[in-house]
């Protein structure tokens, strides 16, 4: 694919260029709080109505587990070419064993009658009871119940009107099953169920990141959010059923309390008003097959930040009068539309990042192999501030220092091993010539890679900071300093530790204020998921450092963020276990 924005590039010199392009990527505190105010608009935009681009579905489950819970529960997760079956035994001390099998899922079935479906998936269950018989409890005095509860997770849209009901509204990812849509997906595999005789009853229709934030819930006492930043993004919370008026003609509106919503945040700005697109951005979105769609997910999720990067190194190969990377050369994985993963990207970032210690000598060599550099790694580039360092603070490239043999020889040893091990990465992963990546090549690959993922980062802690601020959790940091006394406004939803529902204790002035500080002294549990959050270098310090700017350090220091295990599997399980307990 061509370049996105060469034209623009003419004139220019190649630091004005890399200049350009920094601008672009980068995030000011004061867009981070604006942004955060718009999504906070379209959180309360889609409580109060259907059919809005961030949806804010409601989930039905209206508690959270704490970690006491026991019983043996089953999940049934189905979403692309193998479903899977799942067997979670709760221990009631916060564990959890668990037991799963895959099962493939053919073209035929896809494509075929929908009773021959999920006549497919009970059989499937089937085989697994029959396989991994239920577990006995850990009570002697409990015993395996007559019929085992099954949560679902259907990955497909539907439109969910109960816990335990949803209407299928269309198939995707190759799905074609005849005579499903406009039909409830929890009665069509309890028939199927039923067909056979089955003691399962599916009680539970889920959403994996309704699952995350249970699954977190469950293993460390409590949780308010659960969220996903991995090939896709999406978020899920407890909020007040009162805040949601769409629901107002339902019969969970009448009972009150707490509800788990799924933003479905991936689409908030899709009419792109607010977040900062540039040209690489929107390339990337005309060229997807979802375009106008999904518009914050594509700034922050892993599925796309390769893209992203890879419309940024082709603008500078293609680069006039003048190539301005690798040559002008673009191997296939750099010119075809998805050929960058952002894997690549995290490779190239902890190639940076990796410390040099054991490996000193080598790397000497490999740098320096007429023995003329001094042997040892002083500061980034010694004592002259003004030259190009490449950390974390400072990396935009210098292209005087790293055009030139002389500037590339005022750079220590340090960083041209660190350069070194990401041009190797480069070679290897975009599949040039060694002799077509230079250091400078290395060094200005690494920028973007680090401009586009600090900024998904950035991003991230907006989502995080909305929910913070939509349960009252937090104020913005602007108001928060206007009154020292507090960091949260005066009524402040909690997690109580007994059964994870929100409670409202109302702060007054005088002797009370002392114990609302030491409540808001409580950690704020946020469970996540995903590639990028577990794996990415420094994902989860750049998203914290979002949170900063946008609710305060005092607020920030209190989110302890954990990793929710497997929201599709042990949260639908969970999911189910929530069922029982709402049950009149």
């Amino acid at each position: 694919m061509a370049s996105t924005s060469a034209y623009s590039y003419l004139h220019k010199s190649p630091q004005d260029v890399l200049n350009d392009i920094d601008f672009q990527l980068t995030l000011e505190p004061a867009l981070l709080t604006k942004l955060t105010k718009a999504f906070l608009e379209e959180i309360n935009v889609g409580l109060g109505r259907y059919g809005e681009d961030m949806a804010m579905v409601p989930s039905f489950v209206t508690g959270v587990p704490d970690g006491s819970e026991t019983g043996t529960f089953l999940a049934l997760d189905l979403g692309g070419t193998n479903l899977r079956v799942c067997e979670v035994v709760l221990n009631g001390d916060k564990t959890f064993r668990l037991r799963q099998q895959k099962y493939k899922v053919s073209d035929q079935l896809k494509t075929g009658e929908a009773t021959v479906l999920f006549d497919y998936l009970a059989d499937s269950v089937d085989a697994f009871l029959t396989t991994h018989p239920p577990e006995s409890p850990l009570s002697p005095d409990a015993e395996v119940p007559d019929v085992l509860p099954l949560g679902l997770t259907f990955s497909f849209p539907v439109e969910q009107t109960a816990l335990g009901s949803g209407t299928i509204l269309t198939w995707t990812k190759g799905f074609s099953a005849k005579n499903a849509i406009g039909n409830d997906v929890v009665k069509l595999l309890q028939d199927a169920f039923d067909r056979k005789h089955m003691h399962v009853k599916c009680v539970a229709l889920v959403n994996d990141t309704v699952g995350a934030l249970l699954s977190r819930a469950y293993t460390s006492g409590g949780c308010i959010l659960g969220a996903i930043f991995g090939t896709g993004t999406n978020g899920a919370y407890l909020e007040e059923v009162a805040k949601i008026p769409k629901l107002a003609n339902n019969p969970a509106a009448a009972k009150g309390g707490y509800m788990v919503v799924n933003t479905e945040w991936g689409a908030f700005n899709n009419k792109r008003t607010q977040l900062p697109f540039t040209p690489f951005d929107s390339v990337l979105d005309r060229t997807s097959i979802n375009p106008r769609f999904q518009a914050f997910e594509k700034f922050i999720s892993g599925m796309y930040l390769g893209e992203i990067t890879r419309h940024v190194l082709l603008s500078l190969i293609d680069a006039a009068p003048r190539p301005m990377l690798f040559g002008g050369k673009a191997t296939k994985v750099v010119n075809e539309q998805w050929g960058l993963d952002t894997s690549v990207m995290s490779e190239v970032e902890e190639a940076w990042e990796t410390r040099v210690v054991e490996e000193k000598e080598k790397v000497i060599k490999e740098v320096d192999p007429n023995g003329t550099e001094p042997r040892s790694f002083p500061g980034e580039i010694g004592e002259n501030p003004n030259l190009w360092d490449g950390d974390d603070h400072d990396i935009l490239p210098r292209w005087d220092i790293l055009s030139t043999p002389e500037g590339l020889a005022q750079l220590s040893l340090k960083v041209k091993g660190k350069l070194e091990r990401v041009r190797k990465v480069l070679v290897s992963r975009l599949e040039y010539a060694d002799g077509d990546v230079s250091l400078r090549d290395a060094a200005i690959v690494r920028w973007a890679c680090h401009l586009v993922a600090r900024r998904a980062a950035l991003l991230s802690g907006v989502a995080v900071a909305a929910i913070l601020l939509q349960t009252g959790r937090a104020g913005f940091v602007q108001d928060v300093h206007s009154d020292s006394s507090l960091n949260t406004p005066n009524d402040v939803p909690k997690v109580n530790g007994a059964n994870g529902i929100h409670v409202t204790d109302s702060v007054t002035n005088g002797t009370s204020k002392n114990a609302a500080k030491e409540e808001f002294e409580e950690k704020i549990g946020v469970g996540v998921d995903g590639s990028l959050i577990q794996f990415y270098p420094h994902f989860e310090r750049t998203m914290r450092e979002s949170l900063r700017s946008i609710v305060g350090a005092d607020v920030e220091r209190r989110v302890e963020i954990g990793l929710a295990k497997d929201g599709s599997g042990v949260g639908a399980a969970l999911c189910a276990l929530q069922a029982l307990k709402q049950e009149p």
